[in-house]
C-alpha cells in the first residue's frame, strides 16, 4: 500500500522546462498522478503538441492563450481548463504567469 506524502513548493527543486529558457517547473509525483507548477515568463510558447493523458491546467497568476484544435481560448488567473487525452494544443504566456498542471496517468516525460 502506498503511503501519504507531504510537500512544500519551497522545498521542491526548480528545474528548467526542457530547452525553454522562459519556463521552470516543479513536480510532485504520486502513484498515478503528477502535479506540476510551471512558472512562465511573458512570451513563453509551447508549440502544438498532445499527450496520451488528460491534462487539467489551473492558471494561478497571469494569463495563457491556448490554441486547441484551431480554436483560441484565453485562460486567466483563477480559471481552469480541462484538455482531454490526445487533443492537440498550443500555449503562449501573455504575461508572466504561474500555472498548475495536473496529469493522470503520470507523465513520464515530466518525471524524467
Amino acid at each position: 500500500m502506498a503511503e501519504s506524502t507531504h510537500h512544500r513548493w519551497t522545498e521542491i527543486e526548480i528545474r528548467p522546462y526542457g530547452m525553454n529558457p522562459l519556463v521552470t517547473q516543479q513536480n510532485v509525483v504520486g502513484t498515478h498522478t503528477v502535479l506540476t507548477r510551471l512558472v512562465l515568463k511573458k512570451g513563453a510558447h509551447f508549440h502544438g503538441h498532445y499527450h496520451d493523458n488528460e491534462e487539467i491546467s489551473h492558471v494561478v497568476e497571469g494569463s495563457l492563450q491556448f490554441l486547441i484544435e484551431g480554436k483560441e481560448l484565453l485562460v486567466g488567473a483563477g480559471e481552469i481548463l480541462c484538455i482531454p487525452p490526445r487533443v492537440i494544443h498550443e500555449v503562449v504566456a501573455l504575461e508572466d504567469s504561474v500555472a498548475l498542471e495536473i496529469c493522470n496517468l503520470t507523465r513520464q516525460d515530466w518525471v524524467d
